[in-house]
């Protein structure tokens, strides 16, 4: 799992799969998707982006609710889900990307 450091999300996503999870240090929901994500990990790229640092982000993929995961695929965008979801749910996606 990589914490974005920079402004370079669409470099990072260009080439292969990767969920992208825009989270926030005080959220609830955030905190309790962290160990699924962590369980996820040896089955596709996963980048946590912190919304109040990355701002431009937050407006450009129009994220008004966190935990918003949206998954690429060869830098497109192919799925968008908002809150909780379980392992199983992200497995099942993850499998059908």
């Amino acid at each position: 799992m990589k914490y974005l450091e920079k402004d370079n999300l669409d470099e990072l996503v260009k080439e292969g799969k990767h969920l992208v999870d825009f989270y926030a240090e005080w959220c609830g929901p955030c905190k309790m998707m962290s160990p699924v994500l962590e369980n996820l990990e040896d089955k596709i790229d996963i980048i946590k982006v912190d919304i109040d640092k990355f701002e431009n982000l937050t407006l450009k993929y129009r994220i008004m609710s966190v935990p918003t995961l949206i998954f690429f695929v060869d830098g497109k965008k192919e799925e968008e889900l908002i809150g909780f979801r379980t392992e199983e749910d992200l497995e099942e996606i993850i499998n059908n990307l």
